[in-house]
Order: structure tokens, then sequence, then C-alpha cells
């Protein structure tokens, strides 16, 4: 099957970017208005970005009407009209329910923290309060927003953040590697539909020519 983007729906290309792009991480992205009033959404459109300076992003789409989704009205630089400030929690198993349930398209202003009754925390370097169940948090400000389709539905955004603070819980990190413990971790992701996954079957692999000869990872013996 070969197919042109051009020819497709919007729909049908979302369908296909969340189906074909698998598993995807997810931002549990925590924001406050201007005015102070706390916002709370998932993301699966994420990643970091680099380690100098520590930058990651995420990409919350526009809405049906073509508006900003809550979480970039809050966050996007002040120059904009936001509070150029963001937070970033881990998705995990312990709190997957409440992370589904802080997707619902609430009313600008209303609290996902109450909806999805999950208690905040204070942040340290910026105003967002993060989620206190979160066992990592990264304290994000805004650089830049890219967007792709200003003021048309589904058009996207690439938010730019700047880690300017790290929460750790000391739990599932090595105090002196800094290795993050999968396992107790126990991240969740997204795939297509309403389908997730979690992280608990991993497997390891030498880099580059270290792989050659010794076939594939999933071979049975």
């Amino acid at each position: 099957m070969e197919l042109d983007p051009e020819t497709l729906a919007t729909r049908e290309r979302y369908k296909l970017l969340i189906g074909c792009i698998v598993p995807r991480p997810i931002a549990f992205v925590s924001t406050i208005a201007p005015d102070g009033r706390p916002n709370l959404g998932p993301f699966s459109f994420f990643n970091g970005i680099g380690s100098d300076p520590m930058t990651v992003l995420f990409c919350p789409a526009n809405k049906a009407d073509g508006s900003e989704k809550d979480t970039l009205r809050n966050c996007k630089p002040v120059s904009e009209g936001g509070t150029g400030e963001f937070v970033v929690n881990a998705s995990t198993e312990e709190y997957a329910r409440a992370i589904a349930i802080a997707a619902e398209p609430l009313a600008y202003g209303e609290n996902e923290f109450e909806f999805a009754r999950l208690a905040t925390a204070p942040s340290v370097r910026v105003k967002p309060p993060r989620v206190a169940l979160a066992p990592w948090a990264f304290e994000c400000e805004t650089l830049h927003v890219v967007r792709t389709n200003p003021g048309r539905a589904s058009g996207g955004n690439v938010v730019i953040g700047r880690v300017v603070h790290i929460h750790l819980d000391e739990r599932i990190v090595d105090a002196q590697q800094l290795h993050v413990d999968a396992e107790k971790l126990a991240a969740i992701g997204r795939m297509g539909g309403l389908e997730y996954c979690r992280t608990r079957e991993r497997f390891e692999m030498p880099m580059g020519k270290d792989s050659l000869g010794l076939g594939s990872p999933f071979a049975r013996t």
C-alpha cells in the first residue's frame, strides 16, 4: 500500500501517526493560567531533545475549532500571553487511570488535579505545581512554540522547554550513577486508539558493530 498524505482526511492521518509511532512516552503536563488556576493533561507526542541544555518537547494539537488547548494557552511564552512555564510529570502504572481521566476536555480554568483526584506538590523554580505521586518531574521554562498550522483544527504545536529543576524519587534512582530503575519506575506508554502499554518486558543489545552476527534478540533458543 502506498499513500499520499494529502489525499487522506486529517483523522486518517492521525490514526496512522498514533498507530505507527509506538510505543509513545506520555508527558503528564501541569501548568497554571496567568491568573493562577492549575491545569493538568497528558500528551503522547513527547520526547527529549538534548542534554546541553537539558531540553524536552511535547505537542498539544489545536482543538476542533482551531483554538489552543488549555495547556498551550498557559505555557506559551509570556510575550504571547502565557506564563512561559510547565512541569512534565512521569506517567506510571500507579496512577494510570488518573492520567486517562485528566484528558477530559474541561472548561478553561477547571482543575484537572481535582477532577482526577491527584494531589499536588509545590515546584521549586516554576509556578505550576507537580503531581505529588510522580516519581520524577521536570520543571521547565518555555523556550519556543513552533506552530505548524495556526488556527486550524488539529494543527500541530511543538512546545520546547528547558529543564530548570529535576525531582527524583530516591526509590527509582541510583544516587551515585543517576541510573533510573525501569522496573521500579513502571512507566506506561501509548499505542494506537485507546491502547496503552507497560514497560515490563525489556531486552539489551550492544550498539553498532558489536551487534553484528548476534542474530535477533527474539530468537528462540
